[in-house]
C-alpha cells in the first residue's frame, strides 16, 4: 500500500443559495475521490458556513494520480427527509495537486449540477499530497455528520433489512474509511440543538463514509460539447433547434448575447474657477453601485473634453441610479463639482443598425441637487448589446473595481484588432567590386569582404584573395516589412588583420528603389559608389558628382511569390504569397465566437484572494484579435464575435488564454492559461461548433490543466468547387518548387520574420507582448526536447504499426493457426493470380469500403491537444526541467554532464539502428559488386538458371508457386533460417571499413 495521501481542509463557504421554506440551509460537504467518500459536519442554519476539518484518503496508485479527480459536493441537511438539496458543486483536477508546503486555500466557485441548478457561492478548501507517515487515515475523535434520530433510524432499518441482505449476496466487499484525527489545536464544536435533534461534540463518533464502486472517473482532459444558447437560438449537435431560433442583433449569432448599459462623457463647458488658483482641472467619475469608471484629468481646463465610454453589464447592475459626478483634481482632496443623476428606467435602448445615440447638454447639481446656473456637461446614456459600435472603445465594469483610478484604466484592457505587417523576402547577390584601395596603404593588395546589414539582420560574404578587383557571387536572403523603413547597407571591409577589419566604404540603398519580382526571373544588377559613412551614401547630389570611386556590383529583389513563414510549418494559418496579384479569391468565411471560460486557477494574489485577470487572443493569417481584459474572475464571460476569410482548409486557428500582467502594481510577463488549435480541413461546412476545451500547459512542474474555454466555431464555405480545388493545387506558392529554399536557411528566415512581427505588434496601443506573439506562433518548437522525442518516436511506430500487424497476420497465416483462414487466403491469392486485372479494383474498392465504415466513428468535434500523444503524461520532472531551460544553458555542470550522457545513450541507440539499416544496403550493392566474389559467382549464376526457368515457365505458375512456398504448412519448414537468407546475410558490408 501507498504511503501517499492527498489531505483536504475543507475551510469554509460563502454565499450558499438559501433553499428550504425558512430561508436558510444547513450545509454539509460530501468530497469523492479515489472510490473514497468522507463527509463534513453538518452547519444548521447558515449561508456562510465554517468548518476547517481535514481529511486524508488513501492513494491506492500514485501513478495515476494526475488522472484522479476530487469532488466536493455541498447539499443541504433536511429534518424530516432523505433528501439532499444540492447547492453545488467543485471538481478538483489531479494535476493541480501540489505538495503541502506549496499549498494555499482558494475560494472555488461552485458548479451547477445540471441546467436547471440554482448553485451559487464559492467554497474553500485547501488540497495537498503528503507522505508524512505521522499522518494515517484513521477513525476520527470528532462527529462529522448529524446523528439521525433513533425512530427514523429504526423505521429505515425494518424496511431496508430485507433488500440490503440481497443487496449483500451481489455487491463485492467494501472498505470503510475514516477520517484523519484532527490537530489538537483544533477548537472542537459546541453542543448545538436542531429541530429534535442533538449533536454532542463530547460523544466521538465514527463519520459515515461511502465505498464507491462505479468506473474510474474519465479524464477530463477532452473536449466536450456544449449546447449554448447564443444570439441565434441554442444550437445542439452544431444546428440551431427550432423553436429557439430568435433574432440576433446584427451579425452576433456566435455569441450569448449581453445587455450593457453604455456611457459617453464627450466633454463639459463653463466650469467654476477654483478660488485662487484659477481654472480647475476637471474629471469625471461615473458611479452606478459598486462600479465606478473614471475619466482622466485635464490640467487647468475649464471647458474639458474627454470623448471617453464606459459600459456597464446589466446584469450585475446593484442600483437604479446612474450617477456622473465632475470632481477636481487634488493632491489631498478632490474637490465635488457637480452631479447629473439618471433613472435607469427611463434610459432608452439601441440596436444597430440604428444611428448612434446624440449626446445631449446636462446642467449640473450641487449636493442639494440644486441646478447651477452656468456648468453643464455633455452625455449619451442609452442601452445595448456588444454589437454596438461604441463596445470596442468602452471600459467595462468587469474591468473595474471600487479602487481603479485613471491610471490603471488604460488601453490595456479593451478589446483590438490587430493586422501583421505583410513581409517580403529580400534577394541580395553580391557579385563584385572595383578599385577596392585601402587609404592607410594604397600599395597593398587588400582581402575584402561585404557585410550585409538590414536592421537588425546582417550577413557577410567570405574573405577574397588579395586583389583590387575582388569577385564574391554570393546570394543572402533577408526579411523585410512593408511600410520599408530601413535601407540595405552594403559594407566593404578590409580583413587586415586576424581580429581587426579596416572599412573601405559603404553604400546604402533605400528598399523602395529596389524592384519586386513574382516568378524565377532574372533581375537586373546594378553598380553603386562606396561613400566614407553613410550619411554621404544617401546624399544623392554628391553621388552625382563624384568620378572616380571604389565601386560594388550588386542585384537585389524583393520577392513577392514566396509565402513568408512567420510561425510553425506545421500550425501555418495563412499560405498566401506576399504579392497581392497572385492571391486568389477568398473560399469562405470563419467566425468565431469567444463565449466565456470558467474553472481558471488563480494566477495572482489580490486583497488576500486568488484571482485572475484574463484576455483572449486569436490568431488566422495576417489578423490577430485581443478580447478584453476581464478583471477579478475565475469565470470570465467576454461574448464577442470575430471573422476572417479563408483561402485555404490546410490551415489552422489559434486561440490562446492570457493572464494581464499589467493590470495591478508593476508590469510584469503576461502569464499563459491554455492553448487551442483548430485545423480548418476538420470542420463541416455550415456547422456551428459549440465546444468547451481544455485549457493545458505543461510546466515544470508537470501538466497542468488551467480551465475551460467555451467557443463557437463556424466554417462557412462560398464556393464548393474552389474548395475542392484547392485539394489538387501545390500548398505553398510556385516559387516555393521552382527555386526552393533550403529547410535551414527557412528556419533561419522564420526566426527573422518573429522577430520583426514582435517589434511591429509591440508598437501597437494596446500592444502584444513578446511572450504572447512566441506562445501563438510556436517560436521555440525547434529546440530539443526528450519529451517531444519520445513523443516523434511513437508517432512513428503507430504509423507502420498497421504494416506491422498485416506482417503479423501474415506470419499466422503461415504458421496456419486458424486452417479456414489460412485457407482463404490461398482461395483469395489464386483469384488475384490467375486474374490479376483484378488486383487494383479490389484494393480499392477494399479501402472504399473501410472509408465508408469508418465514417460511423468519425469525429464530432476538431481534435485538441492529446496528453497521451503528447507523452506529456508520463514524463519525469528532469525532461521537463531541461525542456523549459533557456539556451544557452544555465545549469550547473553536474546537471548538464548528466544530460549529456543521458543525449549519448540515446544517440547512441540511433547511431546503431542508423547503421544497421545502412549495412543492409549495402549488403544489397554487394550482390553485383565483386566485393565478395563467390557470393557474386552464386548470385550471377543463380540469375541465369532463373532467367532461363523465367522464359519457359509462365509467370502465372511461377507467382502461385512462390505465394504456396511462403505459406506452406508447418510441418513442411526448418526452423534454422532459410538458404537465401543465410546467403544475404553472408554478404559483406562497408562495416569493416570504418574507424
Amino acid at each position: 500500500m501507498s504511503n501517499i495521501k492527498l489531505g483536504v481542509e475543507v475551510i469554509s463557504a460563502h454565499g450558499l443559495f438559501q433553499r428550504d421554506k425558512q430561508n436558510s440551509c444547513s450545509p454539509f460537504v460530501e468530497l469523492k475521490f479515489d472510490n473514497q467518500i468522507f463527509r463534513t459536519t453538518t452547519k444548521p442554519n447558515d449561508p456562510n458556513p465554517v468548518w476547517h476539518e481535514s481529511f486524508y484518503f488513501l492513494v491506492s496508485d500514485p501513478s495515476f494520480l494526475s488522472t484522479r479527480t476530487l469532488e466536493a459536493h455541498v447539499f443541504s441537511y433536511q429534518d424530516e427527509t432523505d433528501a439532499k438539496p444540492f447547492l453545488g458543486k467543485v471538481r478538483v483536477n489531479g494535476t493541480s495537486f501540489v505538495p503541502r508546503s506549496e499549498a494555499a486555500p482558494f475560494n472555488y466557485p461552485l458548479e451547477k449540477r445540471s441546467v436547471f441548478s440554482r448553485a451559487r457561492g464559492e467554497l474553500g478548501l485547501r488540497v495537498f499530497i503528503t507522505d508524512d507517515p505521522s499522518i494515517t487515515p484513521s477513525v476520527s475523535e470528532s462527529p462529522r455528520a448529524y446523528i439521525p434520530s433513533p425512530r427514523r433510524e429504526h423505521v429505515s432499518s425494518l424496511i431496508t433489512d430485507d433488500a440490503n441482505e440481497r443487496r449483500e449476496l451481489k455487491k463485492p466487499t467494501t472498505r470503510t474509511f475514516y477520517n484523519a484525527t484532527p490537530s489538537v489545536n483544533q477548537q472542537q464544536p459546541a453542543t448545538m440543538n436542531y429541530g429534535m435533534h442533538e449533536m454532542r461534540a463530547a460523544a466521538p463518533m465514527p463519520p459515515r463514509v461511502v465505498q464507491y464502486n462505479g468506473p474510474t472517473p474519465p479524464s477530463d482532459f477532452s473536449v466536450k460539447e456544449t449546447s449554448p444558447f447564443l444570439g441565434g437560438g441554442q444550437i445542439i449537435g452544431g444546428r440551431v433547434v427550432r423553436g429557439t431560433k430568435r433574432p440576433a442583433s446584427g451579425a452576433y449569432d456566435l455569441v450569448e448575447e449581453m445587455r450593457f448599459l453604455f456611457v459617453r462623457v464627450v466633454k463639459a463647458r463653463d466650469l467654476p474657477d477654483r478660488d485662487l488658483t484659477g481654472s480647475l482641472d476637471p474629471y469625471v467619475e461615473v458611479k452606478i453601485g459598486n462600479f465606478k469608471g473614471v475619466t482622466r484629468h485635464l490640467d487647468k481646463n475649464s471647458d474639458p473634453e474627454w470623448n471617453q465610454v464606459f459600459a456597464f453589464a446589466k446584469e450585475n447592475l446593484q442600483s437604479n441610479v446612474l450617477e456622473i459626478v465632475v470632481k477636481d483634481k487634488d493632491l489631498v482632496l478632490d474637490d465635488y463639482v457637480g452631479t447629473v443623476r439618471f433613472d435607469l428606467q427611463e434610459v432608452q435602448s439601441r440596436v444597430p443598425p440604428d444611428s448612434p445615440l446624440a449626446p445631449e447638454w446636462y446642467r449640473l447639481e450641487n449636493k442639494r441637487q440644486e441646478k447651477k446656473k452656468r456648468a453643464e456637461i455633455m452625455l449619451a446614456v442609452w442601452e445595448g448589446t456588444q454589437a454596438d459600435e461604441a463596445f470596442g472603445d468602452a471600459v467595462f465594469s468587469d474591468s473595474l473595481t471600487s479602487s481603479d483610478s485613471s491610471d490603471i484604466i488604460s488601453a490595456n484592457l479593451r478589446s483590438k484588432v490587430y493586422h501583421s505587417p505583410r513581409l517580403w523576402y529580400l534577394r541580395v547577390r553580391i557579385i563584385e567590386a572595383q578599385d577596392v584601395i585601402i587609404v592607410s596603404d594604397k600599395s597593398r593588395l587588400p582581402e575584402a569582404f561585404v557585410r550585409i546589414q538590414m536592421g537588425n539582420q546582417m550577413l557577410k560574404t567570405r574573405v577574397s584573395q588579395r586583389t583590387f578587383h575582388p569577385t564574391w557571387d554570393q546570394e543572402f536572403m533577408f526579411v523585410v516589412a512593408e511600410p520599408f523603413e530601413e535601407n540595405l547597407v552594403l559594407s566593404v571591409e578590409d580583413h587586415s588583420e586576424p581580429n581587426r577589419d579596416e572599412p573601405v566604404g559603404k553604400a546604402v540603398i533605400p528598399l523602395a528603389a529596389i524592384e519586386k519580382r513574382t516568378d524565377d526571373k532574372k533581375f537586373r544588377s546594378r553598380w553603386f559608389h562606396l561613400e566614407d559613412s553613410i550619411s554621404d551614401a544617401m546624399d544623392e547630389d554628391k553621388a552625382k558628382k563624384v568620378k572616380f570611386a571604389t565601386r560594388i556590383h550588386v542585384a537585389a529583389a524583393l520577392e513577392g511569390g514566396y509565402h513568408v513563414f512567420d510561425e510553425s510549418t506545421y500550425y501555418s494559418s495563412d499560405l498566401r504569397p506576399t504579392a497581392k496579384q497572385l492571391w486568389k479569391p477568398p473560399i469562405g468565411v470563419l467566425e468565431l465566437g469567444i463565449l466565456n471560460a470558467n474553472g481558471l486557477h488563480p494566477v495572482k494574489t489580490r486583497d488576500g484572494k486568488g484571482v485572475s485577470d484574463t484576455y483572449v487572443v486569436a490568431k488566422y493569417g495576417h489578423k490577430w484579435v485581443r478580447s478584453r481584459t476581464v478583471i477579478n474572475s475565475l469565470s470570465p464571460k467576454y461574448n464577442e464575435q470575430y471573422t476572417w476569410e479563408v483561402f485555404d482548409p490546410a490551415t489552422v486557428l489559434t486561440i490562446c488564454v492570457f493572464d494581464n500582467g499589467h493590470f495591478g502594481e508593476g508590469k510584469n510577463r503576461d502569464q499563459t492559461i491554455g492553448k487551442v488549435r483548430i485545423r480548418l480541413s476538420t470542420l463541416q461546412s455550415g456547422r456551428v461548433y459549440t465546444n468547451a476545451y481544455p485549457l493545458l500547459v505543461l510546466q515544470p512542474s508537470g501538466l497542468k490543466k488551467r480551465g475551460e474555454l467555451h467557443l463557437a466555431v463556424r466554417f462557412t464555405c462560398t464556393s464548393v468547387s474552389n474548395m475542392l480545388m484547392k485539394y489538387t493545387k501545390p500548398l505553398l506558392p510556385k516559387m516555393h518548387y521552382t527555386q526552393p529554399l533550403s529547410v535551414n536557411l527557412q528556419e533561419v528566415l522564420r526566426v527573422q520574420a518573429l522577430n520583426i512581427m514582435v517589434a511591429r505588434l509591440g508598437r501597437s496601443e494596446p500592444p502584444l507582448r513578446r511572450e504572447v506573439v512566441e506562445y501563438m506562433t510556436d517560436a521555440k518548437t525547434h529546440l530539443f526536447s526528450m519529451r517531444r522525442s519520445k513523443a516523434n518516436f511513437y508517432r512513428f511506430t503507430a504509423v507502420f504499426s498497421g504494416v506491422m500487424s498485416v506482417w503479423k497476420w501474415m506470419g499466422e497465416v503461415c504458421s496456419w493457426r486458424t486452417p479456414v483462414t489460412t485457407a482463404l487466403v490461398h482461395v483469395l491469392y489464386t483469384m488475384l493470380v490467375m486474374f490479376p486485372e483484378m488486383i487494383l479494383p479490389t484494393v480499392f474498392l477494399y479501402m472504399a469500403v473501410i472509408g465508408l465504415w469508418n465514417y460511423r466513428f468519425r469525429p464530432r468535434f476538431p481534435p485538441h491537444m492529446d496528453t497521451k500523444l503528447s507523452y506529456a503524461e508520463s514524463v519525469n520532472a528532469d525532461e521537463l526541467d531541461e525542456e523549459f531551460d533557456i539556451f544557452p544553458t544555465m545549469k550547473a555542470p553536474d546537471i548538464v554532464k548528466m544530460r549529456y550522457d543521458r543525449l549519448r545513450i540515446v544517440a547512441g541507440k540511433i547511431q546503431s539502428v542508423v547503421g544497421d539499416i545502412a549495412a543492409q544496403g549495402e549488403r544489397v550493392q554487394a550482390l553485383l559488386s565483386w566485393r565478395d566474389p563467390r557470393a557474386t559467382a552464386i548470385f550471377v549464376t543463380f540469375c541465369l538458371i532463373i532467367a532461363m526457368v523465367m522464359y519457359i515457365t509462365p509467370f502465372k505458375l511461377f507467382a502461385l508457386l512462390s505465394g504456396y512456398y511462403f505459406m506452406r504448412h508447418p510441418r513442411l519448414r526448418h526452423r534454422i533460417p532459410s538458404a537465401p537468407l543465410n546467403f544475404f546475410r553472408r554478404l559483406p558490408a562497408m562495416t569493416d571499413s570504418m574507424l
